[in-house]
């Protein structure tokens, strides 16, 4: 599909868009990115990590989260890192800025320089070290790909997502590997896990908090928040998967360019079309005096 800004005739930016519903779809492999936490997030279960540290619901979202670094992220990141008996030299998920423009003014305006709480995948590398820690695993290695929980995560992942090839495999900007495969099993992976009653606690928590799954802005947050019944997350590099707890129907969003602001739209106009929700997406394009000089169109 293409994602194209028209200006008065004239197509003046345009965006490839895959799309799949997991039976459509081409081979090309592209990386999972932040796409990949509820499915990494399966483990979670089978080793009991919410029963055994008495887990809450929204922390078990954290645990799935790409966090804006909010107060409510980091609070409860936080309550994470003491459940489970770590500290911040513990974690190699790195330090940036929170992605709430709001967060960071206002710890720049303290003065505060952000750590490890604020990374917005600390959520993943927290269930990494406790799945380590429960099974007596090397803690300081546990982002090497010849670690047995690597080894575990990638076993789950392809299981769930049913990947037969093997894909290209690199570090994730957070430092841990990531996986690639086509867009569709992705898809797939995504409705094996919510379909599937051993994951309730997972999309439970997804359902109940949508805000710690992404934040102020983020695309995810927004789908959840205007459709309750939907569940949604994004990735870098232009993606975004949602998944329909009504009807156990799934898309994956891949933009080509991994244009952010192009993914918005165009998520938001396919749900329009599939009715899953009536989602505001301005799709004209407007001067600063508020007149219409054309549109963005999905076709």
């Amino acid at each position: 599909m293409l994602l194209q800004y028209i200006r008065d005739g004239l197509v003046e930016e345009e965006h490839i868009i895959e799309i799949s519903d997991g039976e459509t779809g081409n081979s090309t492999p592209y990386y999972l990115r932040s796409c990949a936490k509820p499915l990494q997030a399966s483990l979670l279960v089978d080793f009991s990590i919410n029963k055994k540290f008495n887990l809450s619901s929204e922390e078990i979202a954290l645990l799935c989260a790409s966090h804006g670094g909010e107060d409510c992220h980091v609070k409860t990141a936080q309550s994470l890192l003491n459940k489970f008996g770590l500290s911040l030299k513990d974690l190699k998920c790195g330090v940036h800025r929170p992605i709430s423009k709001t967060a960071d003014f206002n710890l720049r305006l303290k003065g505060i320089e952000p750590d490890e709480l604020y990374n917005n995948c600390i959520g993943k590398h927290l269930l990494f070290l406790a799945i380590c820690k429960v099974n007596g695993w090397n803690l300081k290695s546990y982002d090497e790909n010849s670690h047995p929980l690597q080894k575990l995560v990638k076993e789950r992942i392809n299981a769930l997502c049913e990947v037969k090839e093997d894909y290209p495999v690199t570090k994730d900007g957070c430092g841990v590997p990531i996986l690639s495969m086509p867009l569709k099993n992705m898809v797939t992976g995504y409705k094996n896990l919510f379909s599937n009653p051993k994951y309730q606690i997972i999309k439970s928590a997804f359902l109940s908090h949508p805000y710690i799954i992404g934040g102020e802005n983020r695309l995810d947050t927004e789908i959840m928040q205007a459709n309750p019944k939907l569940i949604a997350k994004v990735g870098a590099g232009g993606l975004c998967i949602i998944y329909n707890t009504e009807n156990n129907g799934c898309i994956g969003i891949k933009v080509k360019d991994c244009g952010m602001d192009a993914r918005r739209i165009a998520a938001l106009i396919y749900l329009n079309r599939l009715g899953w929700g009536t989602f505001e997406c301005d799709t004209s394009i407007k001067t600063l005096h508020g007149e219409s000089v054309g549109e963005i169109i999905l076709k």
